[in-house]
């Protein structure tokens, strides 16, 4: 700015106050034109990205901005339109575009694009959740890998551009495009590495509270991290590590167990409810329809959810209007039985594929059942399950004996097909082809009763 003008004329934009470890970040990658960010949750990633992306913006610079799906970088866009309203000549979410009075252009990309940031010259460009784009080479098309070296990299060549990569770790994996630049030399990434306790910040000091409350406090939530997690979780999660999930059996029967038994209804619970699976697999002659039925108590500290029952059907689309009544009757049956102080709340179902069409068709018949929330759904399997894996680990979640003795034949498969399902699940197995319905049902049932409003 002039000095020539006036104070009540200044524009004033705050790129937002960093913290010790972030500033050490900065610094670290400052020179280099390539930048990775491996860090735990809660570290503050974004917070830095956002930051370094509007140094860019009002700047003058040209920017991008490039998460895996449009619903990753929706909080980015409006906090990003807040904080630099008074430089916006123009802006719009639908077309993922910002206009600066400095000159400075914000586009915002999804990888769901196939030609993001073609015909695009860009000074600055933000990579969000790599780890969590489409793994393979740079033959491997519409990968992540194949999109930086074909589409994103090449925008940056004009103005000698810089890249900012951020993401946790999601797995040990050279087809993983984030664990690839942070491994290996040959990319040209200079990479900065922290835990979630790197942020000096974290839990946030409550009005009024000592210093030294908050000290405690912070050292006891951290312990409670590494306690309540499985340990592979809390290193890939918290310590930001590339873990070889290989061979490793990510649930745990002996977890869901009671002095390896099944226990048995609970003699009371807050309430039961049914979560639905359905979805066209392609290659099986009809869809695959399953439900698993919980019991939450919220007054019980060793064990608030419970599994009931369980159920897989192969059935066309048009005999879902058989089986649905068989499910509420089920529930209220399983109400009674646990007698659940606010009786059944109904069923739980994905709201895509054909499992909106069962919406609809249960709603239009006065079934009790809600969609999913959709920042659940969106993510991916991996995902879900790490987002669940502390409340098993914990042993919140049991098994009754109806739900883990119960045998039924399936695709001429004799078997319990709950236990298989969940057992059977690796994390980022590429190559596991087994159905997985009733593994979906039961993550999304423990998200859902377990965790926060949005399921996590």
């Amino acid at each position: 700015m002039s000095r020539n003008v006036p104070d009540d004329q200044v524009i004033r934009i705050s790129l937002g106050r960093l913290h010790e470890g972030q500033v050490r970040a900065y610094a670290a990658l400052r020179e280099s034109r390539f930048k990775a960010i491996r860090c735990g949750r809660r570290w503050g990633k974004t917070e830095l990205a956002k930051s370094w992306i509007m140094q860019g913006l009002v700047q003058g610079e040209a920017c991008a901005w490039i998460a895996p799906q449009h619903m990753t970088s929706a909080e980015v866009f409006h906090d990003l339109r807040d904080r630099l309203a008074p430089l916006l000549q123009a802006h719009s979410r639908a077309d993922g575009v910002m206009r600066l009075a400095t000159g400075g252009r914000l586009d915002l990309w999804s990888l769901e694009n196939p030609i993001v940031g073609r015909g695009r010259g860009y000074a600055r460009v933000v990579s969000q959740e790599a780890a969590y784009t489409r793994p393979g080479d740079s033959r491997t098309i519409a990968s992540m890998q194949n999109l930086w070296e074909t589409a994103i990299k090449p925008t940056l060549y004009d103005q000698g551009g810089q890249a900012l990569v951020c993401s946790n770790a999601a797995g040990k994996d050279p087809d993983n495009f984030f664990c690839a630049i942070c491994t290996d030399p040959r990319h040209g990434f200079q990479e900065f590495h922290a835990t979630t306790m790197d942020n000096p910040c974290l839990p946030k000091r409550e009005p009024g509270e000592s210093l030294e409350a908050w000290h405690q406090r912070r050292q006891a939530d951290l312990q409670a991290l590494k306690d309540q997690n499985d340990p592979l979780v809390y290193a890939q999660e918290y310590l930001a590590e590339f873990v070889d999930w290989s061979g490793q059996a990510f649930f745990s029967r002996e977890k869901l167990l009671e002095d390896g038994q099944p226990v048995a209804f609970p003699p009371h619970c807050h309430s039961v409810f049914a979560v639905i699976d359905t979805a066209s697999k392609t290659g099986t002659d009809n869809d695959a329809t399953a439900v698993t039925y919980f019991a939450y108590d919220r007054f019980s500290a060793t064990r608030p959810l419970c599994i009931l029952d369980w159920d897989i059907v192969q059935i066309e689309g048009a005999l879902l209007e058989a089986w649905l009544p068989r499910v509420f009757n089920r529930l209220d049956e399983l109400a009674c039985q646990c007698r659940a102080r606010y009786g059944s709340t109904g069923a739980y179902i994905e709201d895509k594929n054909s499992g909106t069409i069962l919406l609809q068709q249960a709603l239009r018949r006065g079934y009790p059942v809600t969609d999913i929330e959709s920042r659940l759904t969106a993510l991916g399997k991996d995902e879900r399950a790490l987002s669940v894996s502390g409340y098993v680990h914990q042993g919140l979640v049991k098994y009754t004996e109806p739900a883990f003795n119960k045998v039924i034949e399936y695709k001429h498969n004799l078997r319990n097909h709950l236990l298989d399902q969940v057992e059977s699940f690796r994390i980022g197995d590429k190559r596991n082809q087994r159905e997985d319905d009733l593994l979906d049902t039961f993550c999304y049932g423990i998200a859902m009763a377990l965790g926060n409003g949005e399921g996590f």
